[in-house]
């Protein structure tokens, strides 16, 4: 069987030039191609396997779970203990007013059904959110997504949804008694890898206190000691009104979820009872993987990991060719001169055995985002061959 000719012919494309790596396994912070190649994966999938492919005590947890039950009924009407087990560990984690989550299967569901959450709770229907923004593909994340070349093909989406310049304290009036929520990424992901001001952020929270809007942090990227804490919010000092999670959350499962109080989620219980559901939401093999995923995560060391990845790339990247480092910890961007450089390093880094990848709305900020898991000795050798790339063609 022709996979390659498989993969063109019948599997849907999201563009004329995939990466068309055709892999064969993964394991750690590298993935291996039928042709015997070995690839340094440098954005974890996409800021999924903070704990690299394949960690062992998830694929144990994944194994027990298949061996006891898959799907056995639609969400919630069933007691599981993966969900269980995993909805007290994460709660616990979390303060108080985040007591209680509601399973999905990716971060545009989270997403989803936080802004659902926000308007049955409030009775309210604006949303504001902020240029440059990204919040997922589907209909209501689209709608509250920062970027026009991604909403015009869809148009109309959501109505009443205004979007601000993100750290600018100025607009914030904008946020009034007729806002369901305002929804914001601690760290613009899809922007550019664009940090929030903290003093800004947290006026963002006064203004939501004032007016009686929930405050939606999406952290579907930022989550999970990817920036140095185990949320951003913390580092912030700011407590979201609704908590939107994926990606990094099961160790390479689909899972994603959205947190809130037990007070805004009585609302999903009436007019009518039901009014938000899922069938495979809180998969019980996912949850087993999220368990065990956040049960490593927190045996210590990987918020110290992601400042030393943090502190080694700021150091190792002083070269001709790059304008800036963005970011924190170990989701950071690295902003080139023009995109013929960005281009070409990209390429010659794929060439090299690294894997590198743009953000959706820049060619020219390449995204860095090693797993946690990364020992520093290939860390520093991955970097000095970025390094190496840039000064070939600056």
């Amino acid at each position: 069987m022709d996979i390659t000719n498989s993969f063109y012919r019948h599997v849907a494309q999201t563009s004329d030039s995939p990466i068309g790596l055709d892999i064969n396994y993964a394991e750690g912070p590298f993935f291996y191609t039928t042709d015997g190649r070995r690839y340094v994966d440098f954005i974890s999938g996409i800021a999924v396997s903070s704990l690299g492919h394949r960690h062992p005590a998830v694929v144990k947890a994944i194994k027990q779970q298949v061996d006891r039950h898959l799907h056995v009924m639609v969400y919630g009407e069933f007691i599981q203990k993966p969900q269980a087990q995993y909805a007290k560990l994460l709660t616990g984690r979390l303060p108080d007013s985040l007591d209680r989550v509601y399973f999905v299967n990716s971060g545009t569901e989270a997403v989803e059904g936080g802004l659902k959450l926000a308007k049955k709770h409030t009775g309210r229907h604006k949303f504001v959110s902020f240029n440059n923004s990204y919040h997922g593909d589907t209909h209501g994340s689209l709608s509250v997504t920062g970027r026009d070349v991604y909403r015009n093909p869809y148009n109309p989406l959501l109505p009443d949804v205004h979007f601000l310049d993100f750290n600018n304290s100025k607009e914030l009036s904008a946020i009034d008694e007729k806002t369901a929520a305002v929804i914001i990424e601690p760290i613009q992901g899809e922007g550019g890898i664009i940090p929030s001001k903290k003093e800004w952020m947290q006026k963002v929270r006064e203004r939501c206190n004032e007016v009686g809007a929930l405050l939606i942090f999406d952290e579907i990227q930022t989550g999970f000691f990817r920036t140095g804490t185990l949320f951003a919010f913390q580092y912030y000092d700011v407590v979201p009104d609704i908590l939107c999670l994926a990606k990094a959350m099961a160790g390479g499962m689909p899972m994603g979820a959205f947190i809130s109080s037990s007070t805004i989620f009585e609302a999903f219980k009436y007019d009518p009872p039901l009014n938000h559901v899922t069938t495979f939401g809180g998969h019980p093999v996912s949850c087993a993987a999220a368990h065990a995923t956040l049960k490593e995560l927190l045996k210590g060391g990987y918020a110290e990991k992601a400042q030393m990845i943090e502190e080694e790339t700021r150091q190792i990247l002083q070269v001709d060719g790059i304008t800036e480092i963005r970011g924190r910890g170990a989701m950071l961007g690295m902003q080139l001169h023009d995109k013929v450089l960005t281009r070409k390093v990209v390429e010659a880094c794929l060439e090299k055995g690294i894997l590198l990848g743009w953000t959706l709305h820049s060619d020219t900020l390449v995204r860095l985002a090693p797993p946690l898991i990364i020992e520093k000795k290939l860390l520093k050798e991955t970097l000095e061959i970025i390094r190496s790339c840039i000064s070939q063609f600056a």
